[in-house]
């Protein structure tokens, strides 16, 4: 039976401007911290897995080390930027409480559609569970999310482009990695899904959509809503052929499937 594994930011919702970013912002401005991230920092920042990894960065400046209490050791730092992160996860889920986060385009159809015709659908993310589990309740409603198994934050010592979490996944869920597709929006999820010998759906974010997606199983700007936002194709090694939106057929049609692997007939 096939199986999906979806990413959270950028892939269930575009929380990352609209929602992590004004909400690592609001957490400086709690804690008096001289710094502020524009929508360009952020987007370099991305590069780094995992929120407290981000959140750490910004203790290498002397003032910001100095409004933290100037930790004498990196126990000291690191429950500093646990306590930071605490705040901002607060914030975050405010945030998508109030509404402000809607999911992206086929979100909510693809996954009630993926359950209801008896796939396994997960979420892995590198972000805080609780974080992840609000945008999870808001693409798809609180009864349906309460039956998705959700791994995220430090369930894995190592982030994303670490495959550790995914390999987590499959392990835990009793996955056929032949039978699973991953849906990502980044490359550093790319790079986790494919070290986990899972291929991979990409619908592309704003902070992404220029990133290298080598790789990738397919490569789209959304999954497309029937009779809504169309998906654009950017790179469709395996001749899917999506119009408009994306249908469990063609999902299941890419699982487990690597556009290198000449054998299946892909196309390099």
């Amino acid at each position: 039976m096939t199986a999906i594994i979806f990413d959270c930011d950028g892939v269930l919702g575009d929380t990352e401007r609209d929602g992590h970013l004004p909400a690592f912002n609001a957490t400086f401005e709690q804690f008096g911290l001289p710094v502020r991230w524009s929508v360009e920092e952020y987007g370099r920042l991305l590069r780094i897995g995992g929120g407290k990894e981000r959140l750490a960065t910004v203790l290498d400046d002397p003032e910001v080390w100095a409004a933290a209490g100037s930790p004498a050791t990196p126990e000291e730092g690191a429950e500093v930027v646990a306590t930071w992160h605490r705040a901002k996860t607060k914030a975050f889920t405010d945030l998508v409480a109030a509404g402000v986060i809607p999911p992206r385009p086929g979100v909510r159809r693809i996954i009630t559609g993926a359950l209801e015709a008896g796939w396994t659908v997960a979420v892995a993310s590198t972000s805080a569970e609780p974080s992840v589990r609000a945008v999870l309740s808001g693409a798809v409603g609180a009864e349906v999310a309460a039956t998705i198994p959700v791994f995220a934050g430090d369930v894995v010592p190592r982030k994303k482009p670490d495959p550790a979490v995914y390999e987590l996944t499959v392990k835990e869920l009793g996955l056929d990695p032949a039978e699973t597709l991953v849906v990502e929006d980044s490359h550093n999820g790319l790079l986790a899904a494919s070290g986990a010998g899972l291929a991979t759906v990409v619908t592309v974010s704003g902070y992404t959509r220029d990133e290298d997606f080598t790789g990738a199983a397919l490569v789209v700007t959304s999954l497309g809503d029937p009779g809504g936002e169309r998906l654009e194709v950017l790179a469709d090694p395996w001749d899917i052929e999506p119009v408009d939106a994306l249908s469990l057929t063609q999902l299941s049609r890419l699982a487990g499937r690597s556009p290198h692997d000449e054998t299946q007939g892909g196309r390099t």
